[in-house]
């Protein structure tokens, strides 16, 4: 489960650097705002522990990790999209990057929910 943490962390690093380089400077200044960057901050984190989770000795911890930033993600992002579906315009930008995350999130939570299932059926079966 180690190097599909890794391909979910890369997607989701992807799809901040993808919003930040969309976004819009904020009005009167040429900055851009780090809240774009949200799927990146949240990438991060599963990153490392997607790769610590390639030791075996360290996978039950790493995983057990990465899965609660997955969850938090997803409930993050899934809490925000009511708002921005009522935001007057639409911002096809906040769409995309929100719901991408969600789903990338939700997607990979139930990934490592059936992983840690066959492993306690594996476990129990030894």
């Amino acid at each position: 489960m180690a190097k599909p943490t890794i391909v979910i962390a890369l997607l989701l690093i992807a799809l901040g650097a993808y919003g930040y380089s969309q976004a819009e400077p904020k009005e009167g200044t040429d900055k851009k705002s780090p809240t774009s960057l949200i799927p990146a901050f949240f990438g991060a984190p599963i990153l490392i522990c997607g790769v610590l989770a390639l030791n075996p000795n360290r996978r039950k911890h790493a995983m057990h990790g990465a899965v609660t930033v997955g969850l938090l993600g997803f409930l993050g992002s899934a809490s925000m999209l009511p708002k921005t579906f009522k935001a007057d315009p639409v911002s096809q930008l906040k769409l995309t990057t929100q719901g991408g995350m969600a789903v990338l999130c939700l997607l990979f939570v139930i990934l490592c929910v059936r992983s840690f299932i066959a492993a306690r059926k594996e476990m129990k079966a030894e």
